[in-house]
C-alpha cells in the first residue's frame, strides 16, 4: 500500500523476470492432485461477525493525501472490514509500533480521539471489524531480536487496547521481510525476523483469544513468486525476498481471517498453467488466486507444495481507481474474475482448478480512494453479491 499518490514504485517481481524466462521450462505443469489437503476449518466464533462475501478497505486515519480525509464514521455500511492505516515502527528494527490520528495540520476535518473511538464502537455495534494495518510502503518492520518481538507484541497491543479495535492487519512490504542464506523449508523457517514474527502474532491470538482477526495484504513478490523461487535460492544469488511471506501465512494459517494478496504494483508472475500473467486484467485476479485456492510447489518443487488456503480465507486485493496503484482493473474486469472462481463462467484462456462460491471477497486500498472516485469498487462489489 502506497501513502502518497506518486505511481513511481517499480514492481518488485520485474527483478526475476529475466531468470524466469530462462527456467519457464523448469517448472512442470501443477496438478491439483499433488497438493497437500486443505487444513480443517477454523472455530466459527473467530469469523462469526463477518459476512460470508466481505469488503475491505483500507481508511487513511494516520495521514491524508491526494484522496482527501475520510472519518471512520462516515465510512459506508458496506465496508466490512476496515483496516486503519497505519501503525509504523519507530525504527526498522525496533518492533515499536506507534499509531495516532491524523494531525488537524495535514487533515483539517479530523475527528477528536473520543469521536473516533465512538466510530469504532459504532461500527462494530454494525457488525464491522475495525483493525490496525502494520506496514504499509513507509513503514518497514524488521523483527530482528527477541526484544524486538516482545516490544512489537507490547505496543500494538497497547493500540488495540487505547481504541477497542478487533485485530491486526499485516502489511509488511519492501524489506520488511526475506530469508536467510540456507532457510529453504517454508514449512520450518529459521530467518530471525519471521520467527519472531510468527511467534509475536501468536501471542498477540493467545492474548485476545478466539474473536481476534487477522488479515494479511502481501504483494505477489512474496507469495506467488514462490511457485517459481523462495528467498536466495540453492545456489544464491535470487532476491531473499521472493516468497518471504509463505512461512508467515503457512505457520498462522489457523489463525488467520483473511488473505487478500495486492493483485497490483506487480511485475509479471508465472500461474500454475506456467504462463506469466499481468496486472489489470480479470486473467491476473483469476490466475492468482487459483493459486492461492489449490496450493502450489515452491520454487517447482513437487515434494514442498503449499497448501490451498479455504475459500473464506481468501479475498482479492485490488486498487479502488487509476490513482490508487498501479494495475487498476476495470468494474467489468472485476465481475469477470469473480464469476470464473466462483461460478467457472468468463475464465477466458486460463482453466481454474475448481470453483470457489465461498470466497471471502474484495479488498482494496482504499476506501479513501474509492470515495475519491465515487464510490465505484464499493458500487461494482453491492452490485455482484446483491448488498
Amino acid at each position: 500500500m502506497r501513502r502518497r499518490r506518486s505511481l513511481s514504485k517499480r514492481p518488485l517481481a520485474a527483478t526475476l523476470a529475466t531468470v524466469a524466462a530462462g527456467l519457464l521450462g523448469a517448472t512442470a505443469l501443477f496438478t491439483p492432485a499433488q497438493a497437500a489437503p486443505a487444513p480443517a476449518p477454523a472455530p466459527a466464533a473467530r469469523t462469526q461477525a463477518i459476512p460470508e462475501h466481505a469488503l475491505v478497505g483500507y481508511l487513511h486515519a494516520s495521514f491524508a493525501n491526494g484522496s482527501g480525509y475520510t472519518r471512520l464514521a462516515d465510512v459506508p455500511d458496506s465496508w466490512d472490514i476496515i483496516n486503519l492505516a497505519f501503525g509504523e515502527p519507530t525504527s526498522v528494527t525496533s518492533g515499536d509500533i506507534r499509531f495516532s490520528l491524523c494531525p488537524k495540520t495535514e487533515c483539517p476535518g479530523v475527528e477528536s480521539e473520543a469521536e473516533f473511538k465512538a466510530a469504532v464502537k459504532a461500527k462494530q455495534a454494525a457488525g464491522k471489524k475495525v483493525q490496525i494495518s502494520i506496514g504499509g510502503q513507509n513503514g518497514q518492520v524488521q523483527l530482528t531480536s527477541t526484544a524486538a518481538r516482545d516490544r512489537f507484541v507490547q505496543s500494538v497491543g497497547a493500540i488495540i487496547d487505547r481504541y477497542g479495535l478487533d485485530g491486526l492487519d499485516i502489511d509488511f512490504e519492501g524489506h520488511s521481510l526475506s530469508l536467510a542464506n540456507g532457510d529453504t523449508d517454508f514449512k520450518n523457517p529459521k530467518t530471525p525476523a519471521i520467527v519472531n514474527l510468527i511467534s509475536a502474532v501468536k501471542t498477540l491470538k493467545a492474548k485476545y483469544g478466539p474473536g481476534f482477526t487477522l488479515t494479511m495484504a502481501p504483494e505477489t513478490f512474496f507469495v506467488q513468486l514462490g511457485y517459481q523461487f523462495y528467498g536466495s535460492g540453492p545456489w544464491g544469488g535470487q532476491d531473499p525476498r521472493a516468497g518471504a511471506y509463505l512461512p508467515v501465512i503457512h505457520a498462522l494459517r489457523d489463525d488467520l481471517t483473511l488473505l487478500h494478496v495486492q493483485d497490483y504494483n506487480s511485475g509479471p508472475i508465472m500461474g500454475l498453467d506456467n504462463q506469466y500473467h499481468f496486472m489489470g486484467s480479470a486473467d491476473f485476479h483469476i490466475a492468482m488466486t487459483d493459486m492461492l485456492l489449490t496450493g502450489f510447489p515452491v520454487a517447482g518443487n513437487q515434494n514442498n507444495v503449499f497448501p490451498a488456503l479455504k475459500p473464506s480465507q481468501v479475498a482479492i486485493g485490488l486498487p479502488a481507481s487509476p490513482y490508487a496503484g498501479n494495475g487498476h482493473t476495470a468494474p467489468a474486469e472485476v465481475t469477470k474474475a469473480l464469476n470464473c472462481l466462483t461460478r467457472g463462467t468468463d475464465c477466458g484462456s486460463y482453466r481454474t482448478h475448481g470453483r470457489w462460491p465461498g470466497m471471502r471477497g474484495l479488498m482494496t486500498w482504499s476506501i479513501n480512494w474509492d470515495r475519491f472516485g465515487g464510490w465505484e469498487f464499493q458500487k461494482n462489489f453491492d452490485a455482484y453479491y446483491g448488498s
